[in-house]
């Protein structure tokens, strides 16, 4: 029993180890980030920002691109969920030359106490 309480317990505790590390580079790259900024000139920042702008616009337009071309292609040619072998509105026969029900009643709810009303 208390090999495998041990066993338990260094799983957890190498998981332990493995956020703190983690935690550890994260705050050493963020330090070196801070660094790399101060160093450079205002311009070079606002240059890199602009060009740092331009590129995710023009990653974003090419992943609408993408996006479209991709539901082009689901819509026309592509998946079997989307296009049906038989059209589900056409049964054979009319709905319009289907006798109505409810014509030549007035008031369905009339005199029925306890249906709906009291």
């Amino acid at each position: 029993m208390g090999l495998l309480k041990n066993l338990v317990n260094g799983i957890g505790e190498d998981k332990k180890v493995a956020k703190a590390r983690f935690k550890e580079v994260q705050q050493e790259r963020k330090i070196q980030r801070i660094v790399e900024e101060r160093e450079k000139s205002a311009n070079r920042r606002e240059l890199e920002r602009y060009m740092k702008e331009e590129e995710e616009a023009g990653i974003k337009r090419a992943l609408d691109k993408i996006r479209k071309q991709k539901g082009k292609e689901i819509w026309n040619n592509g998946s079997s969920i989307l296009k049906s072998e038989k059209n589900i509105l056409d049964s054979g026969r009319s709905i319009l030359k289907e006798k109505n029900i409810f014509k030549n009643n007035k008031n369905i709810f009339e005199n029925k106490k306890g249906m709906f009303m009291k």
